[in-house]
């Protein structure tokens, strides 16, 4: 049985707290008032060798990063950081552990018509909301 989420694009429509989030992890008042006005879209795909590739896209910039489950590797954020994560999948619901300086946790869960994702780094906590497109 396929995932909720294969094939889907979500597209984010609501945010709380993403500004408040980007300064907490350094992201300058310029970036963060760009990223603040966009509404990216957001991928998640199984490929056949086991990977899984997420992508991000935007009209600003665009991000995808393919990895093994519980393995870390290497990540361009898109905000520039140079970071180490791991990503682990239960059911429907991706977890993102992002090391570095200010390290954050990525929570997304998948349903048919939603994905949320909520991002916490330090004692910031970010809710930001997607519907299927």
């Amino acid at each position: 049985m396929a995932a909720v989420w294969e094939g889907k694009r979500y597209e984010n429509y609501k945010s709380e707290n993403f500004d408040e989030y980007m300064s907490e992890l350094g992201v300058g008042f310029m970036l963060r008032k760009i990223g603040g006005a966009l509404s990216p879209v957001v991928s998640l795909k199984k490929n056949d060798n086991g990977t899984y590739t997420l992508s991000t896209t935007s009209s600003f910039k665009s991000t995808e990063i393919t990895f093994t489950l519980g393995q870390e590797f290497d990540e361009e954020t898109l905000d520039g950081r140079q970071v180490k994560s791991v990503c682990t999948l239960e059911g429907n619901t991706l977890v993102q552990q992002q090391g570095g300086d200010k390290p954050s946790t990525i929570t997304r869960v998948f349903t048919e018509n939603e994905m949320t994702a909520t991002m916490t780094v330090g004692k910031i906590i970010c809710i930001r909301h997607y519907k299927s497109i």
